[in-house]
Parts: C-alpha cells; sequence; structure tokens
C-alpha cells in the first residue's frame, strides 16, 4: 500500500469516527469540539515525535558503543569534506539497522505506522541533509536553537575526528536527549577536524577501502 493511501487510511478513519460522534453523541459535553481535536492532535505529534526521537538516539548509541556496529558506522565518520551528502554517507548494515530498530520501536509503542513512514520522509531527510550541510549558521542563531534542536554547528563536533566529541551529541531532531544522558557538546566550530584519527583520511573517498573497513582487524575500535 503507498504511503499517501496508508495515509489516507487512517486520517479518514479518524475523521469518520469524529464525525460520526458528532451527529449521533453517546453524551451530550458540550465542549468545543474543533479545540478538543486540536489539543489530542498535539500530543499525538509530540508522542510521535518523542517516540521515534528516542529510538533514533538510542539506535546511534549503539552504533558508537559496540564495536562491530561501530566499525561499520566508521564509514559515515570517515568524511574529510563535510557536506549535505553526508548524511546519505552509510553502510547498508548499519541502515539495515537503524530501520528495525525503530520498527520495533513502533510495534512496542503501538504508533500507527503511517505516521512513522510521514515522520521518515518529511522530518529526518530535513535534518539529515541541513544539520550535516557545509553551511554557515551564525552562533547567535545555531546556540539557541540547539537548546531544543540539533543544529548545524552542534552536529558538527559528532563527526570530530576523535573522542569525546565523536561520542557526543548522538541526536537526530532534538538536542533534549544530548543534554538529558551527558553528551551534549557545543563550541568553536572551527576547532573540528572532520574524519576519524583511527582511519587513512587520504583514502575518504576509496569505495574499495571503505567497504573493507568493518572486516579489517587492524583498525581500533577502542
Amino acid at each position: 500500500m503507498p504511503l499517501w493511501l496508508r495515509l489516507t487510511v487512517v486520517l479518514s478513519s479518524l475523521a469518520i469516527a469524529w464525525l460520526l460522534e458528532t451527529f449521533v453523541p453517546l453524551i451530550q459535553f458540550g465542549y468545543h469540539k474543533l479545540k478538543h481535536a486540536s489539543v489530542s492532535i498535539v500530543f499525538l505529534l509530540t508522542s510521535m515525535l518523542v517516540n521515534i526521537a528516542l529510538a533514533q538516539y538510542v539506535s546511534q548509541a549503539i552504533l558508537h558503543r559496540v564495536g562491530y556496529q561501530w566499525k561499520r558506522h566508521m564509514i559515515h565518520h570517515n568524511d574529510t569534506t563535510l557536506d549535505a551528502t553526508s548524511g546519505t554517507r552509510h553502510h547498508p548494515g548499519n541502515f539495515l539497522w537503524r530501520e528495525l530498530f525503530l520498527i520495533l520501536a513502533i510495534i512496542v509503542t503501538g504508533m500507527p505506522f503511517a505516521f512513522y513512514k510521514l515522520y521518515r520522509i518529511l522530518v529526518t531527510p530535513f535534518f539529515t541533509y541541513v544539520t550535516h550541510a557545509n553551511v554557515h549558521v551564525p552562533e547567535w542563531l545555531d546556540r539557541p536553537l540547539s537548546w531544543v534542536f540539533v543544529t548545524p554547528n552542534m552536529h558538527k563536533f559528532h563527526h570530530h575526528e576523535s573522542k569525546p566529541c565523536t561520542n557526543s551529541n548522538y541526536g537526530g531532531v532534538l538536542s533534549i536527549w544530548d543534554r538529558l544522558f551527558g553528551a551534549f557538546t557545543y563550541g568553536d566550530h572551527k576547532e573540528v577536524r572532520y574524519g576519524l584519527d583511527v582511519l587513512d583520511a587520504t583514502r575518504d573517498l576509496g569505495l574499495a577501502y571503505q567497504f573493507t573497513i568493518p572486516f579489517n582487524k587492524e583498525i581500533q575500535t577502542d
């Protein structure tokens, strides 16, 4: 079933139920129905955002903390010229891991899958490409926004060549998780050097080298 059809089914079902209770209510509440609905929808959207954002955060943290996952994720970090396209630079094994982890989170929380797809198509790409983009954002704008959202300057520290910066700023959309778990880092983005100090920076565009990273036992993961 295409996404547009799944969304249509979900929203149509809600609309039909909402209209039925309008014309044949069980109890006459005498309330402002549109206002009530808007509040409920806001809670639905925020719950969806928190559930998926937290699942993404945990998934990202595991990529950095578990040896074999980190070796695959190194491919994403071994980019010395970070730009918008770097957001798409992921080992297929890592991509599969993220999707399976998120789907499991959807099943556990009981969230409608159509809303997850909407989030994945509209929200995630925007933050992924913007936060990786080689774009100048003045600190007076970036720093305040980083109190709530993951921003371009903030995310750049995640791509610093060495720890502890590499193991910070895991969030993809909301920065609250990094602040909550003590993984938030912010400073002068000019001090960030992209890549990984345990990999050969001169081969960051070598596809053969990149795909062999997960199998190279000489590469340090600690």
